[in-house]
C-alpha cells in the first residue's frame, strides 16, 4: 500500500470563482493570439466561462522569448472574454 495521498481535482469553474471572491489580478492567455495576453481582475462569470474583466490591459508579448512588454501595454476597461478565446489562466504575483 502507497503512504502517498492524491489531492483531488478541483474544477476550472471553482479556481475563477476563488479569483472573483479574493480579487486576484489574473492574466489570460488567448487562444490563436500569441501576441497578446490580457490582464485584469474578475467582476463576473458564467457556465461558459465567458468572463467580465475589470480594468483589463492588453499587454504586448514578444513572439521569440516570450516576455510581456509592460511599457507597451493598453488600457481595455471593463471587457468581456469570450471562453472559447481562453487558452490559460493564472494568478498574478504582485
Amino acid at each position: 500500500m502507497s503512504s502517498n495521498k492524491t489531492k483531488g481535482v478541483v474544477p476550472p469553474i471553482n479556481c475563477i470563482f476563488d479569483y472573483l471572491q479574493q480579487q486576484t489580478t489574473v492574466t489570460f492567455w488567448l487562444y490563436e493570439q500569441t501576441g497578446i495576453r490580457i490582464r485584469g481582475k474578475i467582476s463576473g462569470f458564467d457556465e461558459f466561462m465567458n468572463i467580465v474583466i475589470d480594468d483589463a490591459i492588453q499587454i504586448p508579448v514578444n513572439n521569440v522569448t516570450g516576455v510581456e512588454d509592460m511599457s507597451k501595454s493598453k488600457k481595455l476597461g471593463k471587457i468581456m472574454l469570450k471562453g472559447d478565446n481562453i487558452t490559460l489562466m493564472t494568478s498574478v504575483d504582485e
